[in-house]
């Protein structure tokens, strides 16, 4: 099978190195000028990993497009819309299978990533998500993982996953889109909370964080129409502990960062997705008080241990 993976972050890269070591024709795509694309060509590895002589790198939409079958994406949310219209002009671009290998929903609008995806490359188009947990550093040292694969045509999942399934990770069939999607991004927006938690020192909050953040995203979800039980699956609190937990976080870290008044310099896309649920919730009239108590401290300046601490001391209520 002909993989064509565009977008070389540490995510991307990471993709385009996997699809390779289980035997497919792989080319990866990186915008021209791209700093990581210059270093793989240059030297054929980045900080995480070694790709193989064979790889094709370019910065050629159209020739990463015509060579594949299968497209991946892997690049940051806010940027899908742009790509999306860029797509659209490729003569290929409508006989080919797509898959989002990203988390976010989009800041100005709410929407999820597929459906930005189709409103700019058309609703035809065969798209699927891959998402759940994993982190680049633990699968290059060979320790498995499982992600789910969710699409609205069952018969492009079940290509997917045959296409993609190996020992080192095991896919499961996502059956509730919207839930796959929401929980996905969401649970970055509760490893910056997490983040915070640790920077503060009240990380023993962290498991009411995991209990309440379930509870909360699965009411938006039900609310939007998704299965509320799918945030109880891998796309979000299966995604926890490498998000909430992990070293290896950005979204974590970045919060740590945050209360720490350090400068943080790599993407964390819980910020633009905390914008986004400020839209949702209104939209769907669903209270969302984790995710207004960090949009109150990182966008508003409220001061993070006061406003967490109100957060998790609430007035005494029902749990359930």
């Amino acid at each position: 099978m002909n993989i064509s993976v565009l977008g070389c972050g540490r995510w991307g890269t990471f993709l385009a190195w996997y699809a390779s070591k289980i035997g497919h024709n792989v080319s990866l795509w990186g915008r021209e000028g791209s700093a990581n694309l210059l270093q793989l060509k240059e030297k054929r590895k980045n900080e995480y990993l070694t790709i193989s002589e064979e790889m094709k790198l370019t910065n050629s939409l159209e020739e990463a497009v015509s060579f594949a079958d299968i497209i991946i994406i892997s690049i940051s949310a806010q940027q899908l819309r742009n790509l999306g219209k860029q797509l659209k002009l490729l003569p290929d671009a409508q006989n080919k299978i797509f898959v989002l290998c990203m988390k976010g929903l989009e800041a100005t609008s709410g929407k999820r990533l597929s459906q930005v995806f189709k409103e700019e490359v058309g609703s035809s188009v065969n798209l699927a998500v891959w998402l759940g947990p994993g982190h680049v550093q633990d699968f290059v040292r060979d320790i498995p993982n499982c992600m789910v694969i969710g699409s609205e045509n069952i018969e492009v999942t079940k290509t997917i996953v045959n296409t993609f399934n190996s020992d080192l990770i095991r896919f499961y069939y996502g059956q509730d889109l919207i839930g796959n999607e929401i929980g996905a991004a969401t649970k970055n927006v509760m490893g910056i909370a997490a983040g915070m938690l640790d920077g503060l020192n009240y990380s023993s909050l962290k498991g009411a964080l995991m209990a309440r953040g379930t509870r909360e995203i699965s009411r938006l979800v039900r609310a939007m129409g998704g299965n509320d039980i799918t945030i109880y699956g891998l796309s979000h609190l299966g995604d926890y502990e490498a998000t909430l937990f992990s070293p290896f976080s950005n979204n974590r870290r970045f919060g740590e960062d945050f209360v720490g008044e350090k400068r943080f310099n790599k993407l964390a896309e819980g910020v633009a997705t905390i914008e986004a649920l400020q839209q949702l919730s209104k939209q769907y009239d669903v209270e969302l008080p984790i995710c207004d108590a960090l949009a109150q401290v990182i966008f508003n300046e409220k001061e993070a241990a006061q406003t967490l601490l109100d957060l998790f001391l609430r007035p005494v209520k029902f749990e359930f």
